[in-house]
């Protein structure tokens, strides 16, 4: 599905702030190649930022949450509290949620180097953003937040394009402004940063580090939502949306506004990040939690079951490795509390104006490293192409996806198999190799998220072998009997094209002879 998307951002202002820290290039890259131990002797004024405050953050058990929670406990260790908005789940309360989040490899580094760090500063509130009013919290939790937390990250929200509309708009809207509510109330607080996207305000040619008028009311839309059950709320989605694609831009482009509401009330931030993806550096290279972006597409091409994408291949990806994001949000952070600059509001962090590469070198990169790094079990050999025809990709969809999967779905149902619906988790680049992150990215999604160790990378190589083979024969056979066919075709044209063509000779001669 071709993706609206603004087809250029403004470049991130937070660039310029970077610069302003290590004007000096020869001493910035000096520091870059020091360790971190080395560099624990010069001062650092993001993390001094951090020092002594408490933090709370909604969306901190989300993919992005986990990895700014890692950040902000080994890179500014002089925090005081981290406060996790966490909805019980399944009969287990906040805390025990909070356990088995420290138990992802993602934490292994900060536990090695901190020992009981997690213990000691990490406290999980009981909360929900879809509740209202007061979003689920109880009196004690209220009061402790709004005594003690000096800066708020909002990023609580679903990510999803299909999500139905009440619910995009209850989680994405309401609990944003529910967020806003309760920051007022923060007798501490400095800083309200909102985690937008860069793809909100999707009928701009070029988004710019700026606010934009909201699609809608969002206050009459949320008063809408409220009235109408689930049922009329689908009903009224098309119209409601108008010109936007999906509920997930339409309701963050409300977010945005609510948050524009409180400009001069408040001290709120917007950061606009595009394309998250897997971490390129730190903690853990390649580490995800879910199957978005290149991720899935490079599970999906491995695994031999993606074969068409409907897509402009020339058209660049902006993807943002999760680590530069999370480092954009604390550079942001530092900027408004310490530097005082209350002049910028917005900022943009996306990576195509750095990082030029297209939906054509993706697949061509991924076509090479599934090949070094392949995937146990593969359904067939990697393969297919982009298509910017919708006809051509749905023929291509019948042929390669729809009908291998039907049959794929046969076999299974006679080998007396039950169905199983498999739910799959929803899920400044300077120096950044491509080849290499993207092998990061297919060696975290075997370990982390297929469960294939390592070892199994030889038997994995030999049954990709093995499927190269069976793709070559298997189209080898295709297009014989395709040419076999149209020879067979071509022969029986000639054959009817003959007899049609005597019979004529015949009747004029007939014709003639009775002349």
């Amino acid at each position: 599905m071709r993706r609206r998307h603004p087809s250029t951002f403004q470049t991130s202002s937070l660039y310029r702030h970077l610069l302003r820290m290590a004007p000096d290039w020869k001493v910035t890259n000096e520091i870059l190649e020091k360790t971190d131990e080395e560099l624990s002797i010069y001062p650092n004024r993001i993390a001094d930022s951090m020092a002594d405050r408490s933090i709370l953050i909604t969306g901190g058990t989300g993919f992005m949450g986990k990895v700014l929670l890692e950040k902000i406990l080994r890179s500014c260790p002089k925090v005081a509290k981290i406060y996790l908005l966490v909805r019980p789940k399944k009969g287990k309360d906040p805390n025990q949620r909070i356990k088995e989040l420290f138990t992802s490899p993602l934490f292994d580094r900060l536990k090695s180097e901190q020992d009981g760090v997690l213990s000691r500063k990490v406290v999980g509130v009981a909360g929900d953003v879809l509740i209202s009013p007061d979003l689920g919290l109880s009196l004690a939790d209220k009061e402790l937040l709004c005594r003690d937390v000096s800066i708020v990250y909002h990023g609580a929200a679903t990510i999803r394009f299909d999500e139905p509309l009440k619910r995009a708009v209850m989680l994405n809207t309401r609990g944003t402004r529910q967020m806003l509510e309760l920051a007022k109330e923060m007798h501490k607080l400095e800083l309200f940063l909102h985690i937008s996207t860069a793809y909100c305000h999707l009928q701009e040619k070029v988004l710019y580090e700026k606010m934009y008028n909201p699609p809608a009311d969002p206050h009459s839309i949320i008063k809408c939502m409220e009235s109408v059950d689930d049922d009329v709320a689908e009903a009224m989605t098309k119209k409601v949306l108008g010109d936007l694609p999906n509920t997930y831009a339409f309701t963050k482009a409300l977010s945005e506004g609510l948050v524009n509401e409180q400009m001069d009330k408040m001290p709120v931030l917007i950061l606009r990040p595009s394309i998250v993806v897997p971490v390129w550096k730190e903690p853990l290279p390649g580490w995800t939690d879910n199957i978005n972006g290149p991720t899935g597409l490079l599970i999906g091409a491995g695994k031999g079951v993606i074969r068409t994408m409907y897509c402009n291949q020339e058209g660049y990806a902006d993807y943002l490795p999760v680590d530069i994001a999370v480092n954009g949000f604390l550079v942001a952070t530092w900027n408004y509390i310490a530097n005082k600059d209350y002049e910028k509001r917005i900022y943009h962090l996306t990576s195509s104006s750095e990082i030029r590469i297209s939906w054509a070198e993706i697949i061509e990169r991924g076509r090479r490293i599934t090949e070094k790094i392949p995937l146990n079990n593969i359904a067939w050999y990697p393969g297919g192409s982009m298509k910017k025809s919708k006809l051509l990709h749905n023929i291509c969809v019948f042929f390669f996806h729809l009908l291998p999967a039907y049959f794929i779905d046969s076999l299974i149902f006679l080998a007396g198999h039950k169905p199983i619906e498999k739910k799959a988790f929803k899920i400044d680049g300077e120096g950044l190799d491509i080849d290499s992150y993207f092998e990061h990215c297919i060696s975290a999604a075997r370990i982390y998220i297929l469960n294939e160790p390592l070892d199994t990378l030889p038997a994995a190589r030999r049954h990709m072998r093995m499927m190269y083979w069976v793709d070559v024969i298997t189209k080898m056979l295709f297009f014989g009997f395709l040419m076999y066919m149209l020879v067979s075709v071509f022969d029986t044209f000639l054959d009817v094209s003959n007899g049609i063509y005597r019979l004529t000779g015949h009747v004029l001669s007939d014709k003639e002879a009775t002349l």
